[in-house]
């Protein structure tokens, strides 16, 4: 039987680097021997080695990235690929760096990630909000509506930013956007970091270039089993510059790339090529299997479920277990679960995320459910209302662009007199790293107090010059 290696010429190089004998004079400084120096230091670092010098020649002699990245367009089916090893926010970074010039606007959902905001400060271009649906029996967004979209166009959005599928795994209604972007020919640009899955299975929904939008970007080891902060960037040409993204990609990558990120982005690929159906329709069935064990436990509907949300408009292979359902606190249930060594993706008041990839087997579905079972039914109470995530309520009100606010003069000031004044930071719950405030929005009563309730809920902060949120940076007046 053939290993993935045979089609996967960056995986190839790299295991074919450490099955040969070498003395290198060039970098990485722990010549993969940093182990006669500390064993610690190197069980760390004497399995890596870099792009250049390594998975190829100093010179690029092989072209083996090239080639790898020639596999990826091909079975996505994009005119251009970029493999980066700074995850989706380098990737996100480059795209929006290559859209305009300084002054240009975008229409983005507000449920954007934070990467998306930093390149809009680094390109200068300006956002125009579009404010996500939101499902009333459960709290979630269910993406951009093409209503929401159509009412800016008259602002002249040079580029239309989504990020599908969100981080509760719910997805707007893309074919009819990408259409209506279209007829105004505005590229549509889709940050997937949770979505590597899509397009390779009848089990999961179609990726976004499959359906016609211009730019995918997808983290490789988030939803697939790819090494940390390894992303890749497709993208089509008909409305997009990609010469420019070539520029801008470069621009912001490191000029030494690690090899074990993009080789296991390249060994990512030839999997969902040579087997991606059948792994991704096992997880699917392997996620439906979980939820009914857990479910038949509680006569109240605990997790969201494809039925929740209009056809091919939610990832199945998404587990969301709703605590508010069973009047407990997300929180709690995370640290009694952490306690017995599982960690979860994310935990709010009322919500927990597991994240569940092709890495995982009917083994650890068991042991999940052998663990939740008994510790919700001992917090179980009288379900609670749903309470709108902050992350996708507030309605930002803007004062100064981001960029303005990103280079201003700015002070600390009390979390009591940061009411109206210019936010300097961007501050946001984490995960999923969604801005409740970016630079040059007035700082609300709502956004003051819904972060304060958020951190006193136990939820980390990021972002914000005071973590604590006992004071607030601002512009100065």
């Amino acid at each position: 039987m053939s290993s993935l290696r045979d089609s996967a010429p960056l995986l190839d190089a790299y295991l074919s680097y450490f099955e040969s004998q070498r003395t290198p004079f060039t970098i990485p400084g722990h010549k993969q021997r940093a182990s006669r120096l500390d064993a610690g230091l190197g069980a760390v670092v004497d399995s890596d080695t870099p792009l250049y010098g390594g998975l190829d020649e100093i010179k690029l002699t092989n072209q083996t990235l090239k080639k790898a990245e020639a596999l990826a367009a091909t079975l996505w089916k994009a005119d251009y690929a970029r493999f980066s090893t700074g995850g989706s926010t380098h990737a996100n970074q480059a795209i929006v760096l290559a859209l305009g010039k300084p002054g240009d606007k975008v229409a983005l959902s507000r449920t954007a990630h934070r990467s998306i905001l930093s390149a809009l400060v680094l390109a200068g271009l300006e956002p125009i909000w579009l404010t996500p649906e939101i499902d009333s029996a459960t709290g979630v967004p269910t993406g951009i509506s093409v209503a929401e979209f159509e009412k800016v166009i008259d602002q002249k959005p040079i580029a239309l930013l989504l990020t599908e599928p969100g981080y509760m795994g719910t997805i707007s209604d893309l074919s009819a956007l990408v259409k209506s972007a279209h007829a105004h020919s505005i590229p549509v640009i889709v940050d997937a970091a949770w979505g590597g899955h899509f397009g390779f299975s009848s089990a999961v929904p179609q990726h976004c270039l499959q359906l016609g939008a211009d730019a995918l970007i997808t983290s490789v080891h988030k939803a697939l089993p790819g090494y940390s902060a390894s992303a890749l960037l497709l993208a089509q040409g008909t409305l997009l510059n990609l010469d420019r993204i070539e520029q801008s990609f470069e621009t912001t990558h490191t000029t030494s790339p690690a090899g074990a990120p993009l080789a296991s982005i390249d060994g990512v690929r030839a999997l969902l090529q040579t087997r991606g159906d059948e792994l991704i329709s096992q997880l699917v069935s392997q996620v439906a299997l979980f939820k009914t064990k857990v479910q038949s436990h509680f006569n109240i509907p605990i997790f969201l479920n494809e039925g929740d949300f209009a056809p091919g408009r939610f990832d199945p292979a998404k587990l969301v277990l709703r605590t508010n359902q069973l009047g407990a606190s997300g929180i709690e249930i995370e640290k009694r679960l952490q306690a017995a060594l599982i960690r979860v993706e994310m935990a709010d008041n009322d919500t927990i995320v597991f994240l569940a990839t092709l890495s995982d087997s009917a083994a650890e579905f068991d042991a999940l459910a052998e663990v939740l079972v008994p510790i919700l039914n001992s917090v179980q109470s009288a379900p609670r209302a749903t309470a709108t995530s902050l992350s996708w309520s507030v309605i930002p009100s803007v004062a100064i662009s981001m960029r303005d606010a990103y280079f201003a003069q700015t002070q600390m000031v009390s979390a009591k007199d940061a009411q109206g004044r210019i936010s300097a930071d961007l501050i946001a719950p984490y995960p999923p790293g969604v801005a409740v405030v970016a630079p040059g929005e007035i700082l609300t009563p709502t956004i003051l107090d819904g972060l304060a309730a958020t951190k006193a809920a136990g939820v980390r902060i990021a972002y914000a010059t005071d973590p604590t949120l006992s004071t607030y940076r601002v512009v100065k007046n």
